[in-house]
């Protein structure tokens, strides 16, 4: 983690998230407790910020300073509001293309498709805060610096999220495997927004109920998945031969 990137102490922390800084998660000494913790737990909470508990051997490799059980990852980047992406998109004149990203965790695959984001024309990302992989050093360096280029959007709830880019006049297309429909059969020529699910879990079959439409790779082979953000790149460049 690139000491630029990090917040390490208690109270330092509590001050970053007070101040809206861009922390996208806490890593917390497991068995820790005290009235300043406490207080970091509600900061967190209030903020809606991602934490999870560690060994302390995790913190003293994140570290050598004295952290007091807590550390936190900074963003490199300013995350933009949802509905400041989707109007200034329809008002450059652009048919709106965006990718949803329903808690993908892992940075390196997240960067990765950031990447490909970035080299198909994609106008902005859409992740939830709880659950998503972060914006760090791995990420960054896995999308070739792409992600200072995309538009990324962190929002509470994907059906949110969802129900306001319908709203919007935005179709939205969910990648699965539990689909008859192959995606060469889907029109992505409209305005349109592409659902990749989680490397473990696909996408949360809440969000499945509530897509326009479902849509599959075809797969020929004995394994029955691609990685995601593998698949995320067919997806997003089947878009561009329609849209071209």
């Amino acid at each position: 983690m690139e000491k630029e990137h990090q917040i390490f102490g208690i109270r330092a922390i509590i001050e970053a998230i007070q101040a809206g800084k861009e922390v996208d998660k806490v890593f917390i000494q497991k068995d820790i407790s005290g009235e300043l913790m406490k207080d970091l737990m509600k900061v967190m909470k209030r903020a809606n910020v991602n934490f999870s508990y560690v060994p302390v051997e995790k913190l003293n490799r994140l570290t050598p300073n004295n952290h007091q059980g807590a550390v936190a990852t900074i963003s490199p980047i300013g995350f933009i509001d949802l509905e400041h992406l989707v109007e200034s998109t329809i008002e450059s004149g652009k048919k709106p293309l965006f990718l949803i990203l329903d808690q993908v965790s892992d940075a390196r695959n997240f960067g990765a498709i950031i990447r490909t984001a970035e080299c198909t024309g994609v106008n902005g990302i859409i992740i939830q805060k709880a659950g998503s992989a972060p914006v760090n050093g791995d990420t960054v360096k896995t999308s070739a610096g792409a992600v200072f280029n995309v538009p990324i959007c962190k929002v509470e709830h994907i059906k949110d999220a969802i129900f306001y880019l319908q709203g919007s006049g935005v179709k939205t297309v969910a990648a699965t495997e539990k689909t008859d429909q192959n995606i060469y059969d889907i029109s992505l020529s409209e305005p349109v927004a592409i659902i990749m699910g989680s490397e473990d879990r696909g996408i949360n079959p809440s969000v499945l109920k509530i897509v326009d439409e479902k849509a599959k790779l075809p797969m020929f082979g004995s394994i029955g998945s691609l990685n995601v953000s593998v698949a995320c790149g067919a997806f997003l460049y089947e878009a561009v031969r329609q849209r071209t």
